[in-house]
């Protein structure tokens, strides 16, 4: 099976976290050899590096400054921990990746996409995902459901940005799914969790 880098995309509370363990467990069932990670993270200086974005006063980071420290992470990660996984033949599931800037410092932030193209080319380069799964969620709805995670007191700078920045956030991740139809595959996250699993196997069993 030739499919082997897959990406989980959305806002706060879209439940990827959920299924990306549901999509894992499954695809072991099948024998494949599962790496789970995510971003920003997925290696000790990674997750150093998602500490200072997640957690402190809202305003401590400029959107440019939060795009260079993803940056800084996701080649850590890439270099580390993505690029060895896929050429030793296993597939790799990330929960966020480079869309995740794009979507949170470009369009809800308002960095240049411009520069973030620019980052993108340079640190993400061919490795790019086989497919990325957006989960599609209401903010609000999304929003009230994070502050019921056990981390939300501790990993809540981003839900603390306020509704209109998650809005933004929304539109932002609709227009790279209109972008990139053939990569980026829409999940509704407002059924319940049972039919976003069968909704996300079944894509990944058309795809690959």
């Amino acid at each position: 099976m030739s499919l082997c880098f897959i990406t989980f995309e959305g806002g706060e509370g879209s439940g990827k976290s959920t299924q990306i363990r549901r999509l894992a467990a499954r695809l072991e069932a099948e024998g494949r050899d599962v790496l789970v990670t995510r971003e920003p993270g997925g290696t000790p200086e990674a997750e150093a590096v998602r500490s200072l974005l997640v957690n402190g006063d809202v305003a401590r980071w400029t959107p440019q400054s939060e795009a260079l420290l993803n940056y800084a992470a996701r080649d850590q990660h890439l270099v580390q921990v993505i690029r060895p996984a896929l050429a030793a033949g296993r597939s790799v599931l990330c929960d966020r990746f480079m869309d995740s800037t794009r979507a949170y410092q470009g369009y809800a932030g308002g960095v240049d996409l411009r520069f973030i193209d620019a980052l993108e080319s340079a640190i993400v380069g061919a490795t790019r995902p086989n497919l990325t799964l957006v989960f599609d969620l209401d903010p609000a709805i999304g929003l009230a459901r994070a502050r019921q995670r056990g981390d939300a007191v501790s990993e809540d700078r981003y839900e603390r940005k306020g509704l209109a920045f998650h809005q933004k956030l929304r539109e932002g991740f609709q227009d790279i799914l209109r972008r990139e139809p053939q990569r980026c595959r829409f999940i509704d996250a407002a059924q319940d969790i049972d039919q976003v699993a069968e909704d996300v196997w079944s894509i990944v069993e058309g795809v690959r």
